[in-house]
């Protein structure tokens, strides 16, 4: 363990909290008289009044054929801030394959609780793009359930609801204006420049509901031709009789609602994606979690499937782990089908869990189901049946199956269909407990199945089903640092907080080992510049999955943070002991009070400074020692931490 620890020292702590990802740019926070925001690179974020949020962010975004959004090049900054206003100039320049768009903005915050956002942009050769153009996202939390007006390009308002559950397709359309109510303050926002329409996008796991143009309803891609010139305005304006200070406080705290408990569903992991098999030493480590299921993707219409699922299934059982298999059929399914259960009739392994998808279809096919489930049931006695989509929710809900045959409703999820800041990955971890709520409203007789969870984007749905192997020496997209970084600990365990649901009867997360896995096992980083790790590392989210799953009496308690987005926690009890993970997203230091829970808290702390000795210690938890707090007295709780706490 001396190397490992050596090459740990070695990291920055901005590498142990955050892995490789970088965050830079201007930030800071401003006033347009009453209202308060966050300018951030371009951007405008958390637009609030009396510390009470009206909008999450004003952006603009360019987006391709693929619907992969452009990270734009800042440039030529320019800053005006005063008291209770302030002006800001910049150019930001796009580029990516035949994409290249430049714009100029101007941002200006108003002392009359006013805003204006515009630019003014010019292709500089021609391209195809799906979409350019500003984007105003609302949060779910505060207007979900509540009227807005929409005022049409026609002039005429119409009165709708920002919808309860996900919205299959767009709620409002055909904006000129949108007219709302936050706590008292009237609200109203002014779209020029093109027609606009807003979307729920929850159905991609964001917390919120973003207006952007131009409408879906209109033929894309679009050739934008060189020399063609774009431009647009939005106009924010908050108004109210009175805007003195309401009562929301500085104050952190964490209120634990004892009861009811919800029992955990089946927690398991997926198979890694490497080539290499697991060896013993891994074996051994993973078997010390206790993860119900290991998920084996299985292609029917490959050639090497029944090496594949004899390997994984050879995996599984050296595990001690049930398996989860995701069939992928294509139209030859009834001939695939039959091959599939010869094989397992040979390799006499029992399966209990089986994810059934095709390879073009984005949620699996009822014409399929009816066939298929019947087969599997006889010649699989108690195997459990999961039918809908290896993509993101929004194709299930699109594409809801009705088949009567399938047990549970299945959907995977991750936080970055459209972007990728630490924030955003933060604020998305919300909008998870909706996916299955709104699930479970559709299909109230199924169970719900989430698999597999992710930090990262595994393929992108607009272009195919599944995901391709990657054959390219650059670092793949479907992996991300910040996952063996305290950062991705933090997000997987308040993850698991939003997704325990009485409707959940399993999840499966990440991988067991490599650049997608909860340690990185016998091998050293493929990609040491972007995934700084070597091997033998156990990452923070191994701590966290141990942690969760060493107690099967445990089960969920409800937690509330009034400042979740700084701090969150997971909570576990058995009616007279408590488990916590209490997490600090923040980089600074947060200082909180516990409410609902008395007594003595023991707490273990997973911070930049003992990440050096639990990446080197599967027996962490074990070893180290803990301090002893009275629930009563504010806790200290360091930058970037996970808690481990028993009481």
């Amino acid at each position: 363990m001396g190397n490992i620890r050596e090459f740990v020292t070695s990291l920055p702590g901005e590498t142990r909290w955050h892995g490789n990802h970088k965050e830079s740019g201007n930030r800071m926070v401003l006033n347009a008289g009453n209202i308060s925001l966050l300018y951030e690179n371009g951007n405008l974020r958390y637009i609030s009044v009396n510390k009470l949020e009206i909008l999450r962010m004003i952006y603009s975004a360019v987006r391709g054929r693929e619907w992969l959004t452009i990270k734009p090049v800042i440039s030529g900054e320019e800053f005006d801030i005063q008291k209770d206003s302030f002006r800001i100039k910049f150019e930001a320049h796009y580029l990516m394959g035949e994409i290249n768009f430049q714009a100029h903005y101007s941002i200006i915050g108003n002392s009359d609780n006013s805003l204006i956002f515009k630019f003014e942009g010019e292709a500089l050769n021609s391209f195809e793009k799906n979409r350019i153009g500003l984007c105003v996202l609302h949060p779910v939390e505060s207007v979900k359930g509540e009227k807005c007006v929409v005022v049409h390009t026609d002039n005429k308002p119409e009165e709708l609801v920002f919808p309860y559950y996900i919205s299959q397709h767009q709620p409002f359309k055909d904006i000129k204006s949108m007219i709302w109510n936050r706590s008292g303050f009237k609200c109203s926002i002014d779209f020029s420049g093109d027609v606009f329409e807003s979307e729920d996008q929850r159905n991609w796991t964001d917390a919120s509901y973003k207006t952007y143009c131009t409408p879906l309803e209109h033929p894309f891609p679009v050739r934008v031709g060189k020399g063609e010139r774009i431009s647009q305005k939005i106009e924010l304006k908050v108004l109210a009789a009175d805007f003195s200070d309401g009562n929301v406080s500085d104050e952190i705290s964490m209120s634990i609602n004892r009861e009811p408990i919800l029992p955990v569903p089946r927690i398991g992991i997926g198979r890694s994606s490497r080539p290499q098999p697991l060896e013993d030493e891994e074996v051994s480590l993973l078997r010390q979690i206790k993860f119900s299921h290991y998920r084996i993707d299985v292609y029917l219409f490959k050639s090497d499937w029944e090496s594949e699922l004899e390997n994984g299934l050879r995996e599984a059982a050296l595990l001690g782990y049930k398996t989860e298999l995701a069939l992928f059929l294509d139209d030859n399914f009834s001939v695939h089908i039959q091959e599939f259960l010869k094989a397992i009739r040979r390799l006499k392994y029992d399966i209990d869990i089986v994810l059934l998808y095709h390879k073009t279809s984005l949620s699996s096919p009822d014409s399929i189901t009816d066939i298929v489930v019947p087969l599997l049931k006889t010649a699989l006695p108690g195997v459990i049946i999961c039918c809908g989509t290896n993509a993101n929710f929004a194709q299930l809900n699109r594409c809801r199956p009705e088949s009567a045959f399938f047990d549970n409703l299945c959907y995977s999820i991750h936080p970055q269909e459209h972007a990728s800041d630490n924030l955003t990955l933060i604020e998305n971890l919300q909008s998870m407990r909706d996916t299955v709520e709104s699930a479970g409203s559709f299909s109230p007789d199924k169970g719900i199945w989430v698999s597999p969870v992710n930090i990262q984007r595994r393929f992108n749905a607009n272009v195919t089903a599944y995901e391709q192997p990657d054959k390219g020496m650059k670092f793949p997209l479907q992996a991300d640092s910040r996952l063996m970084s305290l950062f991705g600990g933090c997000w997987a365990a308040i993850s698991l907080k939003y997704l325990i649901h009485e409707v959940v009867n399993g999840i499966t997360y990440f991988e067991t080992v490599g650049e997608r896995g909860i340690i990185q096992g016998d091998n050293d980083s493929q990609w040491p510049g972007e995934f700084q790790t070597c091997k033998g590392m156990i990452f923070p989210v191994y701590h966290v999955f141990k942690f969760i799953l060493g107690n099967e009496n445990y089960g969920l308690v409800w937690s509330a943070s009034s400042h979740p987005l700084q701090v969150d926690s997971l909570v576990m009890s058995d009616n007279d002991r408590l488990k916590m993970i209490l997490v600090n997203f923040s980089t600074v230091a947060e200082i909180i009070s516990i409410k609902g829970w008395q007594g003595e808290l023991n707490v273990k702390t997973l911070n930049e400074l003992s990440y050096i000795e639990a990446v080197c210690d599967a027996d962490w938890l074990a070893n180290v020692e803990s301090i002893i707090v009275n629930s009563g007295k504010p806790l200290f709780l360091e930058p970037c931490s996970i808690n481990f706490i028993e009481g």
